[in-house]
């Protein structure tokens, strides 16, 4: 019988071990395939093995060693941590079948080093979701940016080089020069970093200085994409199509909003927070994040940047909701990562299927092509819809929850209005950038001659967009997991 803890162990051992043999199979295509797609199933299967005991309110921990007296390199799953575990490892098994698809169809050489690669960023995705406290977090944060490096430069052109420089220059810049001096300062006044409800820093840190460590740790976390660290994103976007896939739904951007939705709950605490007002100018810079990628987006014509400059945006409403501190807007936070995670990995896999098999880029190329490609455009309306925040797609429930936590209370503040009116307003743009896309492609006519006939994809990517879009319908119809463990979460688990 295997015990909790060594399922905690487990899940960050096999996608480790599964990197080095899918290296070992690299002279072997379908071998190394196979072996991506089992070690993908069995990381799931461990994950989820673990759902039932947090749902029941288990803390499964595992220290793993001591760094310095007070200051462990330790593991423990909570209910936050476990919902991103859950749709990393759920979304990497759909990837990987998305990935051998893509690659093999593009020619794309090191698809050895490309798996080997996603498993090891699965590893320390699974860390980072299970850190039991801030020093793990960021040792995972780190390990995260390195193993994605390769991923991002994937092309070895010099554009994905120039590509790679901003990816690690922003990321690696921001976490050491913001985020681990805030780690340092947090571990000598509160004489632990340990994630706790109700945070480790009340009576220890308030005003002026509680607001500075806020923003040390908010921009040191610059995967959270928040301007003015938002800029390796888009430029990361000269990767393959399922590294986009990714670096926006699966890991990355996640492992950003994650860690500081984390590091507001358990590390500063949401009523010292509130009652300090500490975090009521994150709002205001979500918000103005919020409305000024939607506006680039919808000026975009390049399907991949409008769909990068979407996520900036999207990743904002997580930190503005999360920033409000109350209840039904953390409960939105962790609903929307969910569901931008379902809407827009299928988004960008639908991106990925367009250029297989049109070689198209530009959202002014895509006329009529529905005709052709109805399941892939039929998914990305799916998507689409989810970001808009319509019924029947999950983006709908967590919007649902953002608005309703906005104007909580028994009045509503001038933060709370100002929230109201960015959700409404980048929900207008939103519409504005993603509707036209989905008009054309099944209204108007394709252009004579413009490309010869071409059908759908390759099956494999076809199955996985179909799969995410399917699964953002049903997010809509039942959110109760994830509505369990935000609600958990609150509850101090």
């Amino acid at each position: 019988m295997i015990g909790v803890g060594q399922l905690v162990l487990a899940a960050l051992l096999v996608p480790t071990c599964g990197a080095g043999l899918i290296a070992l199979c690299h002279r072997t295509p379908d071998l190394r395939d196979a072996v991506t797609v089992a070690t993908a199933g069995l990381l799931l299967w461990i994950v989820a093995a673990l759902l039932p005991g947090v749902l029941a309110g288990d803390r499964p921990a595992l220290a793993l060693i001591t760094v310095l007296p007070g200051l462990d390199l330790a593991l423990e799953v909570e209910s936050f941590g476990m919902l991103f575990a859950l749709l990393a490892s759920g979304l990497w098994l759909v990837t990987s079948l998305y990935s051998i698809g893509y690659l093999r169809a593009n020619h794309e050489l090191r698809q050895t080093r490309f798996h080997a690669c996603f498993a090891l960023a699965l590893a320390a995705t699974t860390g980072l979701a299970f850190a039991g406290n801030l020093f793990t977090l960021f040792l995972f944060y780190e390990l995260l940016t390195l193993v994605t490096y390769p991923l991002v430069t994937h092309h070895g052109g010099d554009e994905a080089r120039r590509a790679g420089r901003t990816y690690l220059g922003l990321l690696m810049g921001t976490s050491i020069m913001l985020l681990l001096p805030a780690v340092v300062f947090i571990a000598a006044v509160a004489g632990t970093t340990d994630f706790r409800p109700g945070g480790i820093l009340a009576g220890r840190v308030d005003g002026v200085a509680l607001a500075g460590l806020l923003a040390l740790c908010v921009f040191g976390i610059g995967k959270a994409a928040l301007m003015p660290v938002h800029r390796w994103l888009p430029a990361a976007m000269v990767a393959p199509a399922p590294v986009s896939a990714l670096l926006h739904a699966v890991a990355v951007v996640k492992a950003g909003v994650f860690s500081v939705v984390k590091v507001l709950v358990f590390t500063f605490g949401i009523e010292p927070l509130a009652a300090a007002g500490g975090s009521d100018w994150l709002v205001y810079v979500a918000g103005f994040t919020i409305m000024a990628a939607s506006l680039v987006a919808l000026n975009a014509d390049n399907l991949k940047r409008r769909l990068a400059y979407s996520t900036v945006s999207q990743l904002s409403y997580v930190i503005m909701s999360a920033a409000l501190l109350a209840p039904l807007s953390l409960i939105a936070a962790v609903l929307h990562i969910a569901a931008h995670a379902l809407g827009k990995i299928t988004l960008f896999f639908a991106a990925g299927a367009i250029y297989t098999a049109s070689h198209k880029t530009e959202v002014s190329q895509l006329d009529g092509i529905g005709r052709r490609m109805p399941w892939t455009m039929g998914a990305f309306a799916v998507g689409a819809l989810s970001m808009i925040g319509l019924p029947p797609a999950a983006g709908f429930v967590s919007k649902w929850y953002m608005l309703s936590g906005a104007m909580s209370g028994p009045s509503i503040s001038g933060t709370q209005w100002v929230a109201v009116a960015v959700i409404v307003g980048s929900t207008l743009l939103n519409a504005g950038y993603f509707l036209p896309i989905i008009f054309r492609a099944f209204f108007r006519l394709p252009v004579a001659g413009d490309v010869p006939a071409h059908g759908e994809a390759p099956w494999p990517m076809v199955i996985a967009l179909t799969t995410t879009a399917t699964g953002t319908i049903l997010l809509f119809f039942m959110p109760g997991v994830p509505l369990a463990l935000a609600r958990q979460m609150l509850g101090g688990g």
